[in-house]
């Protein structure tokens, strides 16, 4: 598979102030990463670096083979980084439907097939933005940075405060993305062994550093380690 993402000693943060210092990784087209730490170690600030919200100090990121360091965040969004932010962002004034048509591009990903895997939305299509739950909210965002038509989707903490019944049916459809559509998935999760079920690699961060980078499944299987490195259950 050819190369989709590169970090290369990327430090950033938000003004003077840093955040993130010397991270490097890789993504091939269709690899899917936990991105896995404690609370205010970076995760999301990376996300955000990658969208191009926080401030580079130093390093490079390239994507599809492009440097995109100084591309501005809505470039970034139409080469392909399909960016599902924790606050889920919803507007109050626009159906479900029109959340999703509004950003719509042309691709495989159109409002039948974004649908087909989430039908409650399709039952919930004519309800506003503030009609909806947290976790049909959730779905909206995702759904919404699939019908932009992405190469790559990062995810920041999808399954934060929902119902076990919601955070099963985003599993499904997050497992369905990487196995069956093999979409390049990013997930920023504090549930650290649902996050490593869910993808092919694992890197954990501790203050703004990688401090571990290892497949998914080898990470998972050692307990111990997994608790050392994150402290979650």
């Amino acid at each position: 598979m050819a190369e989709l993402l590169a970090l290369d000693k990327v430090t950033a943060g938000y003004g003077e102030s840093i955040v993130l210092e010397d991270v490097s990784f890789a993504l091939n087209e269709g690899d899917s990463l936990a991105l896995l730490g404690r609370n205010g170690v970076g995760k999301t600030s990376l996300l955000v670096t990658l969208m191009g919200l926080t401030r580079l100090h130093g390093g490079g990121i390239r994507w599809a083979g492009s440097d995109i360091a100084r591309m501005p965040t809505h470039r970034r969004s139409r080469a392909g980084l399909g960016w599902v932010p924790q606050e889920r962002f919803m507007f109050p004034s626009l159906t479900v439907e029109e959340h999703l048509t509004v950003v719509a591009r042309p691709g495989r990903w159109t409002l039948q097939k974004v649908y087909e895997i989430f039908p409650r939305l399709h039952e919930r299509r004519a309800n506003m933005g503030n009609q909806l739950s947290g976790g049909e909210q959730q779905m909206v965002a995702i759904a919404r940075a699939l019908m932009t038509n992405p190469r790559i989707l990062l995810l920041d903490e999808p399954m934060e405060g929902l119902a076990p019944i919601i955070v099963q049916e985003l599993v499904r459809v997050i497992r369905r993305l990487v196995q069956e559509e093999g979409m390049s998935v990013i997930v920023v999760e504090q549930h650290a062994r649902l996050a490593l079920s869910l993808t092919q690699r694992a890197i954990v961060l501790e203050r703004g550093r990688i401090v571990h980078d290892s497949d998914s499944a080898s990470l998972l299987a050692d307990g111990d380690k997994l608790d050392r490195l994150v402290a979650v259950a």
